[in-house]
C-alpha cells in the first residue's frame, strides 16, 4: 500500500496555518476540538450551495471568531444581513462561548480553490453528469485560472458499475513532496442513486519561497 499524507496538513507550519487558531489547556481542548467539529460540519451541510472553501475558527477567553471562506458570500450574508443573524444563533446551540463573531470571506478565484472544485464535480455527478466530462472540463477552467498543475481523482461506482474503482486525471506537474509547493487540496462527497462517490482535487499554484531575513543577507554577503 502507497504511504498516503494530506498535502494540507504535511505543510503546516512551513507555508500553510492551522484552520483553529488558538490555545486550550488539557481540560478544555477536547470540548473545543469537538466544537470546532461541530460548526464546521454544521456550515458545510447547511451552505453547501454556497461553495464553502473553508472555515478557520479563532478563539480568546471569551470571543469566538468564526471566518467563513465562500465563492458566493451573498447567498451566506443573506438579504440585509438576516442569513448572518441565523448563522450566530445556530452556532451559538454549539457552543458556550457568549461572544460571536461571524466574519464572511469571499474567495474571489473559485476555479483556483480546490475544496470549491471538488464541490463543483461532486455536485455535477449528482445531476447524473458523466465523470469524465465533469472531471476534464474541471481541470480546464482552473488551468486556464493560471494553475500549474492539477489532479482530480473520483472513486466509487462510477456511471453505475457494479464493482467500484478509481479513475484520476491529471495536467501539469504536481510535486507533492516538495514542501514549498503551494498545493492546494480539497475533497468532497456525491451522493447518487448508486452511491456515495468521492471526488479529491489537487491545484498546485507554485512555489512560495520565503524572504531572507537581513541577517541572513549579512551572512550571504560576508561569506
Amino acid at each position: 500500500m502507497g504511504q498516503k499524507v494530506n498535502p494540507n496538513g504535511f505543510r503546516i507550519g512551513v507555508i500553510k496555518d492551522w484552520n483553529s487558531q488558538w490555545y486550550a489547556d488539557k481540560k478544555t481542548f477536547a470540548k473545543y476540538v469537538l466544537e470546532d467539529n461541530n460548526i464546521r460540519n454544521f456550515v458545510n451541510k447547511k451552505y453547501v450551495q454556497c461553495g464553502i472553501s473553508k472555515v478557520v475558527i479563532e478563539r480568546t477567553d471569551k470571543r469566538l471568531t468564526v471566518n467563513i471562506y465562500a465563492s458566493r458570500p451573498g447567498m451566506l450574508i443573506g438579504v440585509k444581513g438576516a442569513e448572518i443573524d441565523v448563522i450566530k444563533q445556530e452556532i451559538a446551540k454549539l457552543t458556550n462561548a457568549k461572544d460571536i463573531t461571524i466574519n464572511i470571506r469571499e474567495v474571489k478565484r473559485p476555479d483556483l480553490d480546490a475544496t470549491v472544485v471538488a464541490q463543483s464535480i461532486a455536485t455535477q455527478l449528482e445531476k447524473r453528469v458523466a465523470f469524465k466530462r465533469a472531471s476534464k472540463m474541471a481541470i480546464q477552467k482552473t488551468m486556464k485560472e493560471g494553475a500549474k498543475g492539477v489532479k482530480v481523482m473520483v472513486s466509487g461506482r462510477l456511471n453505475g458499475a457494479e464493482i467500484a474503482r478509481s479513475e484520476h486525471f491529471q495536467e501539469g506537474s504536481l510535486p507533492l513532496q516538495t514542501l514549498r509547493a503551494n498545493i492546494d487540496y480539497g475533497v468532497a462527497t456525491a451522493h447518487t442513486t448508486f452511491g456515495a462517490i468521492g471526488v479529491k482535487v489537487w491545484i498546485y499554484k507554485g512555489d512560495i519561497i520565503a524572504k531572507k531575513s537581513t541577517k541572513e543577507v549579512a551572512s550571504d554577503v560576508n561569506a
